[in-house]
This record gives structure tokens, sequence and C-alpha cells, in this order.
């Protein structure tokens, strides 16, 4: 029998600055990493002004996570320490492991026939102990390469993970995450089946979603819903919608984190540091 997830609690982001200055929503950070494992953080970048993002995220580290940038509007070029540059946009998916670690840095672009939008999200999901030290790589996921499935009223678009059968280009990941970019047109709905025991969030950023089944509570847009444990999510919406899915199996393991690094001890996370600000943070070139 199908157990529907009923909202376990909602959180609204908050405005910050990070990088060179890149004005964002932080949905939710490291005061909830516990609760969300195996993910840290979720950011929504949105703004049409240039002047509150163009300065970018230059040449930072990161160890032992993972980063899934998502762009709805505009272009970020990438270039980092493994010799790896390249530019996503619209619809576009980079999915870093940054591993034993990697210096990188993501700037927008702005064509000069732009209309100034930039808007997307970056997630952090963490890594096992296990693989905290794994070789960095990278998953660079276009647009045509994410499968839409189309359902009465439904439009997924399928990152990571499995929708009505249809799988996402992004395999081989440790925590086995789904990733799902959603809308629902009015009066649509879906019963969608996660694994039981892996934590499940979905961010509301258009319009409005109604979620559950005997606990059934209207989201508007800019709200986060965790769930409670089940092994399906229900939703549904009487006027439209569009919201991230995302799902994946928890870890479990101590974290020890500051700024760009996660680890699981606070030795680890000082070593990293060390080496970073002794030139040897990056093992693999």
């Amino acid at each position: 029998m199908t157990e529907t997830r009923e909202i376990d609690f909602t959180l609204q982001g908050r405005e910050t600055r990070d990088g060179a200055g890149v004005r964002l929503t932080r949905i939710f950070s490291n005061r909830q990493a516990e609760r969300m494992d195996p993910f840290l953080l979720l950011d929504f970048f949105g703004s049409d002004k240039p002047e509150e993002y163009i300065a970018g995220f230059p040449m930072h580290p990161h160890r032992g996570i993972e980063t899934i940038t998502y762009m709805l509007h505009g272009r970020v070029a990438h270039q980092d320490s493994l010799g790896n540059a390249g530019v996503i946009g619209p619809g576009d998916v980079q999915w870093m492991t940054a591993g034993s670690g990697i210096i990188h840095q993501e700037m927008p672009e702005q064509p000069e026939d732009s209309d100034g939008l930039m808007n997307g999200f970056q997630l952090w999901a963490n890594l096992p102990p296990e693989h905290k030290m794994t070789d960095p790589k990278y998953r660079d996921v276009t647009a045509d390469d994410i499968p839409v499935v189309k359902t009465e009223g439904v439009t997924a678009k399928v990152v990571a993970g499995k929708f009505a059968d249809v799988e996402g280009p992004v395999g081989d990941v440790v925590i086995q995450p789904e990733y799902l970019d959603i809308e629902l047109e009015k009066g649509a709905s879906i019963d969608h089946k996660i694994p039981s025991g892996h934590t499940v969030f979905a961010y509301v950023f258009d319009g409005r979603v109604t979620f559950g089944e005997t606990e059934k509570r209207e989201i508007g847009s800019g709200t986060l819903v965790v769930f409670r444990d089940g092994d399906s999510v229900r939703a549904q919406s009487q006027e439209g919608g569009r919201f991230l899915l995302a799902s994946g199996k928890p870890i479990g393991a101590p974290i020890a984190w500051a700024g760009p690094i996660v680890m699981n001890t606070k030795e680890e996370l000082d070593l990293a540091f060390k080496e970073f600000r002794a030139g040897t943070f990056v093992k693999h070139e």
C-alpha cells in the first residue's frame, strides 16, 4: 500500500549576498543540514539587474561535496583547476563533484542582446566519508540532454532519477538523487513514487501547489517544503504552479563545515584550509 508523504515543515529563504556580492536567496543551509541530509544548501539567484550578480563567484575552493547548478535564465561561464572551461545557459545543468578538492569560478555573462534576467538554483549535496576524497569531476548536461515528460497537464524535466519511467542523464551518484523540475497546469496533479527513507523536499518557485493527501496544504511561490517519510509525493494545483522536487539517500555522518568545504571532523577541515593556504589543496590536475 502506498503511503503519501505529508508535509513535515516549511521554510522561507532569506536574502543574502555571496561570492563577490551576488544577491541571492538562501533557502536552507547549515542550520538545517542534519534534517536535510544528504543535502546541505539550496540557493536561488534571480535578478534582472546585472549589478546584483555580474561580479559572480571568482576562484574559490570546494572539497567534500557536490554542487548542482541549474540555470533557468541567463548564462554562467565556469573555469577550474582541472583545466575545464565552458558556459551553461537556460535549462542547462552543471553537476560538479568536488571530491578531494577543486578550485573554480562561476562568472555570469551578459550578452548585448540579453534582457538582463539571470536566475537559477544551486544545490549542495554531501559526500559520504569514504567518498570525500574521490577524484573531482564534472557532468555538464545541456537542456537538450534533459528528458521532458509530458502527461495530462504535467511537464517534468528529469535531471536525475526517474519520472514516469523516464530516467534523467545524471546517474552513478552515491546519494541516489532525484532532481526534477515539475510544472502543473490548472487542475493538474501528480502522485510520484520516491523510496521510503530518502530525504525529500520541494521548492515552489511559481504559482501555488498543494501537497499531501490527508493533511493537504497549499504552498505559494518562494516556499520550501520538507516531507515526512512515506513512499510517494502527491501534488496538485488549482491555478498552476512550478516546483523543484529533489530527494536523496541520507548519509548519517558527522558534518564539519566552514564556507565552501564540508568534511566529517574539525581536523579534516583544518587540514583542508591549511593545504589551501599552502598551495597543496588540489590533488588532481
